[in-house]
């Protein structure tokens, strides 16, 4: 007899009484779970919310289900989304920021401890089937690369399947693929109608398709977390068209209009009044013609992508409906943190210039209107429209009032909670959905998973106050920091203060004051909603206390120390690959390879070598080696038979380097060697055999960031870097490529301070 066991064994099978292990199960009727999480949308963006943005599939659900209207994130989007995956503090999860900003310290360096299971764990160990779809941006960005450990991966923590994307944002129409632990290229092109949202819920919808065929019945948790609405804002000119002047009226007007319709709606406690608009953001009346008009077709966009998004959230809802599994469907939806202001003042055609401290006025963008929303453009809108989306409250992402931290949440369950359409007031935070989630099914938060001890829950369930809406909420207390920025609630009052993060300080104010000069504000939320007025003056021993509190739970949670640096702590990432003098060797892969995964030519003398075997008849054609996209990088690459070298300035400039002379047929070593002459500059020469062909004045390159693009070797893998080969295709060489050898100039101590000083330059040369 074996142990544990019911079996009986004997020497014949006739004489045998066989035993199955215990497989787990889910309870009796266990629905199904859908996280829907929205990216950068702001409280008053949503129709349910007041918006007069056509989200009709997700009004659909708050009609019959439940919309919280006290509901808090953590102001930014990783730090959020582990939150409502472990119900534990962004901290406790090592998420302080976003997982691009890593640093050294226990809150921050953006190693998910296991001992935090995920919601995705503890529903697959109950006999769910699991599914991340979108955007994960929870791995660190040293780790994205097919060299990195995938612990951290969505497989890696508790989903059995993963279709999306790993980083803060991606094109839509070029994005940067994963499927379960391996890159792919995108099924269509977008000169054949592909986008990302419309793939993302092709692939939900396969994916639960498929579980309801092969095991009919059994419950599925599927995470799917949309890139929409964060910039890139990509959507196409029909959906721009349908909101054609629907903001001339501008954000100050536009801001009274949903705030009366959210008092209408009871969206707001009676009698809350609108903040008012700081000096800082210019009023619209004030404008000139230019940039209302920028500024307003931006804004139409991105209520166009909103839209879109919208209808892909619809497809999946009717499929299930279709197979009879939306009654018994739970729908969560979120958005990770408020509306965002990185567009600046003008808004934005190309991100990466944002990135890089390249300033955009409204005629450079306004020279190109047309184009906006199409794949030729990386853009955002400016941030009046990102105050406007947050309405009624102050402020907006990467801060801790509540315009960065109030957010939509939706629950939709009809068969467990009925359709009622109704709103909670009742305070709640991105760490409770877990346990609300854990409440409804019906299961129990494990002491182990996979073999390790779990650290407690630190989140409170609302599933008694979706089920009552005079229960009180059982979260009382709850600090917040993003960025320096800091907040405590606690039961009803509110403390918070503002610390201007470098490269964001759109308000003038000093990102390099000590944190100890910020002013502490109080709001008592109960009475005054949209914080609007500040009691600090008028109860200074409640703000003591509070500011006491604040430091307690900050210690406990690993907020410590404090950061406000942006752009900045790209310097500071841990990256052990390729220390001064290790060269980069590459081989023909399907594969990229992500910015943070590559060796770093920034600022330094460099040099790409490719050994290649051109074919007997020549004209070899093709990319060898690339590292960006159409908005910023570089790429070495054959056209009409030349090698070339092109370096794109952030759309603004490509700067060339071309052979006089073609290869030839047979073995040939292809050298680009960049000679620093300046910051940011030098000068660029071509080789073959040892042999100058080619050199040439390379004046401006990127001097930071190329916005977490990928490097590809012997393919273009998405919207090509130079108009030379753009719209080719994926442009593979045509002769063989053996290797590929980068090498740079090693980076001592003092070069990496000065880097490191230069990035803070250009981060407060953002603002």
């Amino acid at each position: 007899m074996s142990e544990n066991r019911n079996e009986r064994i004997s020497v014949d099978y006739r004489d045998s009484t066989p035993s199955w292990p215990a497989e787990p199960t889910p309870p009796d009727g266990a629905p199904n779970v859908v996280m829907v999480v929205l990216d950068d949308v702001g409280y008053g963006q949503i129709g349910c919310y007041g918006s007069d943005i056509r989200t009709p599939n997700i009004d659909r659900l708050a009609e019959a289900g439940t919309r919280l209207t006290h509901f808090n994130t953590t102001g930014i989007c990783s730090a959020t989304r582990s939150c409502l995956l472990t119900g534990r503090n962004h901290h406790s999860n090592h998420m302080g920021a976003v997982a691009e900003l890593a640093t050294g310290f226990p809150g921050y360096d953006f190693r998910m401890p296991m001992e935090n299971g995920t919601l995705a764990e503890v529903l697959r160990d109950r006999g769910y089937a699991t599914f991340a779809v979108g955007k994960w941006h929870l791995t660190p960005s040293e780790e994205h690369h097919h060299g990195g450990p995938k612990k951290r991966w969505p497989l890696g923590r508790g989903f059995e399947r993963f279709y999306g994307f790993h980083g803060s944002d991606t094109s839509q129409y070029h994005p940067d693929l994963v499927y379960d632990n391996h890159q792919v290229q995108p099924p269509k092109t977008p000169e054949e109608g592909y986008h990302l949202s419309e793939d993302l819920a092709d692939r939900a919808i396969e994916f639960t398709r498929d579980l309801h065929n092969a095991a009919p019945g059994k419950p599925f948790f599927l995470y799917f977390a949309l890139g929409a609405m964060h910039t890139p804002l990509h959507v196409g000119q029909e959906y721009i068209d349908r909101y054609r002047g629907q903001f001339d009226l501008g954000w100050d007007a536009w801001r009274e209009v949903v705030h009366k319709r959210q008092l209408e709606m009871g969206i707001l406690p009676e009698g809350t009044e609108l903040t008012p608009r700081p000096d800082w953001i210019p009023a619209w009346d004030s404008l000139d013609d230019t940039q209302k008009r920028v500024y307003a077709r931006l804004m139409e966009v991105y209520a166009g992508f909103l839209e879109h998004t919208d209808a892909q959230i619809g497809r999946l809802i009717d499929d299930l409906a279709a197979r009879d599994q939306l009654n018994n469907t739970i729908f969560v939806v979120v958005s990770d943190n408020g509306a965002s202001s990185e567009g600046g003042q003008n808004g934005m055609f190309n991100n990466v210039r944002y990135l890089n401290g390249i300033r955009e006025p409204a005629e450079t963008i306004d020279a190109e209107l047309d184009k906006l929303g199409s794949v030729e453009t990386n853009p955002h809108y400016p941030y009046g429209w990102a105050w406007a989306g947050n309405t009624p409250f102050r402020r907006w992402k990467q801060e801790v009032h509540a315009g960065g931290v109030a957010d939509p949440c939706i629950v939709f369950w009809p068969d467990g909670l009925g359709a009622r359409g109704e709103i909670r007031t009742q305070y709640a935070h991105a760490i409770d959905v877990m346990p609300t989630l854990m409440g409804l099914i019906g299961v129990d938060s494990p002491a182990i998973i996979n073999g390790i001890e779990q650290s407690p829950v630190q989140g409170f369930s609302f599933d008694h106050c979706l089920k009552d809406a005079s229960a009180p909420s059982g979260h009382t207390r709850q600090y917040y920091e993003i960025r320096g920025c800091r907040a405590l609630y606690e039961d009803g009052w509110k403390l918070v203060t503002y610390h201007p993060r470098i490269g964001l300080a759109w308000d003038g104010s000093d990102p390099t004051r000590p944190y100890s000069e910020d002013t502490w504000e109080l709001y008592n939320l109960r009475e005054d909603f949209s914080e609007r007025h500040d009691l600090a003056a008028q109860y200074p021993e409640r703000v003591e206390k509070m500011v006491e509190t604040w430091f307690e739970e900050a210690w406990k949670h690993d907020v410590f120390p404090l950061d406000n640096r942006g752009v900045a702590r790209l310097a500071t990432r841990k990256s052990e690959q390729y220390g001064p003098g290790r060269d980069h060797v590459l081989y023909p892969s399907e594969g990229t390879i992500r910015e943070f995964g590559a060796i770093d030519f920034k600022n330094r003398s460099h040099s790409i070598e490719a050994a290649l075997e051109i074919p007997a008849e020549g004209a070899v054609e093709g990319l060898i080696l690339s590292l960006g996209n159409g908005y910023g990088g570089y790429a070495l690459f054959v056209t009409d038979g030349k090698p070339t070298y092109v370096h794109n300035y952030a759309s603004l400039s490509e700067y060339t380097v071309q052979s006089t002379r073609p290869l030839e047929p047979g073995p040939a070593t292809l050298r680009f060697e960049f000679e620093k002459t300046g910051e940011n500059a030098g000068q660029g020469r071509l080789l073959i055999n040892g042999e100058l062909v080619g050199e040439g004045e390379i004046a401006r390159t990127i001097p930071h960031y190329f916005g977490g693009a990928e490097m590809s070797i012997g393919k273009n893998a998405g919207y090509g870097v130079s108009e030379l080969y753009r719209g080719r295709g994926t442009f593979r060489f045509s002769g063989k490529i053996h290797k590929i050898t980068l090498s740079a100039d090693p980076v001592c101590d003092e070069t990496e301070s000065g880097q490191r000083a230069a990035m803070e330059q250009v981060a407060l040369a953002i603002q």
